[in-house]
């Protein structure tokens, strides 16, 4: 049965390699949100970590690891790099520490597709499974416990779920991610209280 990181995994790859083939290679040059990186490093990180974590290929995955990756396809065809990706998302799906790096991968998505203008960029395909690991991620985070409100009248708790609040955000979905993954935090319509927006952050 599958679990719901390799469910994520293979929701993100039917929904992002069809957008990837159809792009026009001049604008896999376009930078995203990732300091320095553009889409195509983007998507050369995906699968070098992809298939690291999948193989026990691993090192620190410090950023300078992480650009020593990405410098090192940089010569490659454009296809060939898409191709990896694609390979990297069949090992991914079957490897058991698929749960170390399925939510980034997802996020990594949203990365690229908001470099590229498409819609829903950090509220796509899987979304759901997205949040429920998230909600988990908060707990081993030990993040403030804080009650989520989103504007589709869904609700979830991050972290200690038996704890009190400390902090209420109100936002949509896009506006989650961004702030708890810090995809330009500052344009996610939230209305926090308790707390500030660094002290959700999860992802660095």
């Amino acid at each position: 049965m599958t679990d719901i990181y390799s469910r994520l995994l293979l929701t993100e790859r039917d929904a992002l390699l069809p957008i990837l083939r159809r792009t026009p290679d001049e604008a896999f040059d376009r930078p995203t949100v990732c300091d320095l990186w553009s889409v195509r490093d983007v998507i050369a990180h995906c699968a070098t970590a992809l298939t690291r974590v999948a193989t026990g290929d691993l090192h620190d995955f410090s950023p300078e690891s992480n650009q020593a990756d990405v410098d090192a396809r940089r010569g490659l065809p454009l296809a060939d790099v898409i191709a990896e990706l694609e390979k990297a998302y069949e090992l991914g799906a079957a490897s058991p520490e698929i749960h170390r790096v399925a939510l980034g991968e997802w996020v990594h998505g949203g990365d690229i597709r908001e470099a590229l203008g498409e819609p829903d960029a950090y509220s796509s395909a899987g979304v759901d499974d997205a949040l429920t690991i998230l909600a988990q991620r908060s707990v081993t985070r030990e993040m403030p416990p804080t009650d989520v409100h989103l504007t589709d009248g869904r609700s979830l708790r991050l972290g200690d779920p038996d704890a009190s609040a400390e902090g209420v955000l109100k936002t949509d979905v896009a506006g989650l991610f961004r702030i708890t993954a810090h995809r330009r935090p500052e344009l996610a319509e939230a209305e926090l209280t308790g707390l500030v927006v660094s002290e959700l952050r999860m992802f660095f």
